[in-house]
Order: C-alpha cells, then structure tokens, then sequence
C-alpha cells in the first residue's frame, strides 16, 4: 500500500520534473530564435554576424541538452525537438552557403531523427537561394542547388520514414518541383 512517504515522493518528483520541463522550454525557445537570426542573417549574406549567432546557439543546445539528461523523457517533448532540427536547419544552412557541404549529425552532435527533420527543413530555405540565386543572375548556384536538394532527396529515400518524419520528407518533393521551375525559367532564359 502507498504511504504519505510515497506521495510525497511522488510530489517532489512530478513539481522537479515540471522544473526542468519550464528550463527546457525556455532554453528551446531561445534557441529557436537563434536559429532564425542565423537563416536571416544568412539570406542577408551577413555571415560574420550569422558565425556569431552559430557560436551562442552552440552553447544553448550544450545548456538545453545538460537540462535534458535530468529528465531524459524531455528528449521527446516538443520544444525540444523543434529546438534541435531548428538548430540543425540553421547550422546546415549557414555552412552551405560557406562551403557548398552540410555538416554531418555526428559533426553538430545530435541523433539522427533530429539531423534528418531538421535537413528535410533546410530544402525550403534552399529553395528560397536558389530563387534569389536566379533572380540575381547567378545561375550557377541556383542549379548547384537544385542539383544539391535532388541528391539529398535521393539519398533520403532509401529510409521507411513514419509519421513527422515522412512528413517532412514528403515536403521536399514540393521543393523540388519548385527548383525544377527555376531551373526550367534558366534554360529558357539562355
């Protein structure tokens, strides 16, 4: 039978867990609006002030994973979740634009349903470069983009993706289908 002890203890776990849950939510927002200062940064090719925005970020997903492992069923929390394929997208989509590469899951240290959710997000901000790439005359990058996203879209259907993940991975068919556009409105400009 459970005594006053057990619901005490009982108490004291769930108003714990309810603490590390409110740090966990804080710390993901946090780095939410990281990760869009450095997507916005980036499409203002500003990318000294996106390197900044990746160092502080790096540190919020360090602090918001700390605070995860005292209550790891947090891991499955929404915030938490957004929070880490937001980073990913963010980080991903910065060192694209440097290097023409993505980072690996291992590289940016998170697992990799997160690393996957958050690569299938960047598609989207993919496309907007290569919309902007086009409309720049820069023809170059916006087909290396869409060469880049047809090969990641490849790569990404050899899994069983379920739920959220066949979701997202679904989106990127739609991003495609707007690079094949942009590339067709090159190939009738030249």
């Amino acid at each position: 039978m459970a005594t006053k002890k057990d619901f005490e203890n009982m108490r004291k776990e769930l108003k714990n867990f309810e603490k590390h849950r409110e740090i966990v939510i804080s710390k993901s927002r946090e780095v939410i609006q990281l990760s869009k200062k450095i997507i916005y940064a980036v499409h203002r090719s500003d990318i000294k002030l996106a390197e900044k925005h990746l160092k502080e970020i790096k540190v919020k997903v360090n602090e918001l994973d700390k605070e995860v492992c005292k209550s790891p069923e947090l891991v499955y929390n929404g915030p938490y979740k957004v929070a880490v394929q937001e980073f990913v997208e963010a980080a991903c989509y910065l060192e694209f634009v440097k290097t023409k590469e993505i980072p690996s899951a291992k590289q940016l240290k998170v697992n990799t349903e997160s690393y996957i959710a958050g690569i299938c997000d960047l598609t989207g901000e993919l496309v907007r470069k290569a919309i902007n790439s086009a409309i720049n005359n820069d023809y170059e990058q916006a087909l290396f983009i869409k060469n880049f996203v047809n090969d990641l879209y490849n790569e990404l259907m050899l899994f069983d993706f379920r739920n959220e993940l066949r979701r997202k991975f679904d989106s990127i068919k739609y991003d495609l289908k707007k690079l094949d556009d942009v590339a067709l409105g090159i190939k009738l400009k030249k």
